[in-house]
């Protein structure tokens, strides 16, 4: 991190360059500040000179930002309120601080936590934006280097015992498959391994839960074909004998299409967990704390629903 010209700045003149730009006034400048006029005219004169810019030109109406200072504005209304957290320690206010939130997930737990933050922060005002992206191999890494705040996945053993995590609901699984199958209500272990299934590829190409359900039997079963999403998977059965193995959740979207059917899986394959991982630096951040108790309240939600 290069710091060389902060050692030499003065931090302070940039909330006096603040509410001289709100107020467009030295004399109401000062009295939000409690200093006198001349002691606002220098210090804004040395922030001038910090940035070699005149920064606020004066006109009829008051004082108008030249171009750096309307970027410095801009950059300042997010970096002021994160300052003042930081020396304060109070939490995160969304409606006040700009943040973006990177976040991993599968198409599986994107479904199920994207519209309730839609409705619970996006409709809301806030300056807060997330970014969901798909899991990746690297992803792991990326938690480390800071590229991604959240990690949104199965309890498949695949997130490192150093990372931080938490259960944020439970996912029972079903098999998916068209109208016309033979195979009904529930599937047993034979069923299922003589079947042609549909896999959905998490991570590394493979569907994680499955196929390590079934290696720790000792058994595989075969996938004809792997796509990304688990739509999809269910979409490829429709004309098939194809079998996909999908959270019951995402198999209710299907509910009402006559031309598939919801069956159980095999007693191996049933339940299983879904984490939030991060890196524990991020333990005591206000933002990251705020990022986790709303992706919690969201799986507080699922599980309502689920029951």
């Amino acid at each position: 991190m290069r710091t060389t010209h902060l050692r030499q700045a003065d931090l302070n003149l940039l909330v006096v360059f603040t509410v001289l730009a709100e107020e467009r006034n030295v004399t109401r400048a000062g009295s939000r500040l409690l200093l006198s006029q001349p002691a606002v005219s220098r210090a804004f004169q040395r922030l001038r000179d910090m940035f070699h810019d005149d920064l606020l030109i004066r006109t009829p109406t008051g004082y108008e930002p030249t171009p750096k200072g309307q970027r410095l504005l801009q950059e300042l209304e997010s970096i002021l309120p994160r300052l003042d957290r930081l020396m304060t320690g109070i939490d995160f206010d969304p409606a006040t601080e700009e943040a973006t939130f990177r976040v991993a997930a599968t198409d599986h737990a994107a479904l199920m936590i994207c519209p309730m933050l839609c409705r619970s922060v996006v409709e809301t005002n806030s300056k807060v934006s997330f970014d969901f992206v798909p899991l990746h191999e690297g992803q792991h890494d990326a938690l480390e280097k800071g590229r991604l705040d959240l990690l949104l996945s199965a309890d498949d053993g695949t997130v490192p015992t150093h990372l931080a995590k938490e259960v944020i609901f439970e996912v029972d699984f079903v098999c998916v498959v068209a109208k016309q199958n033979k195979l009904s209500r529930a599937l047993t272990l034979k069923q299922y391994l003589a079947a042609e299934h549909v896999g959905i590829d998490i991570l590394g190409g493979i569907q994680t839960i499955p196929e390590r359900r079934l290696a720790a039997i000792g058994e595989k079963r075969h996938c004809q074909i792997v796509v990304a999403y688990h739509t999809v998977a269910m979409r490829c059965l429709i004309g098939t004998n194809l079998v996909a193995t999908v959270p019951r959740r995402v198999a209710e979207l299907e509910v009402n299409n006559p031309a598939l059917k919801i069956l159980k899986a095999p007693p191996v394959l049933v339940t299983f967990k879904y984490l939030m991982a991060w890196h524990p630096r991020m333990n005591s951040d206000a933002g990251h704390i705020w990022l986790r108790s709303i992706i919690r309240d969201a799986g507080r939600q699922i599980t309502i629903g689920r029951d």
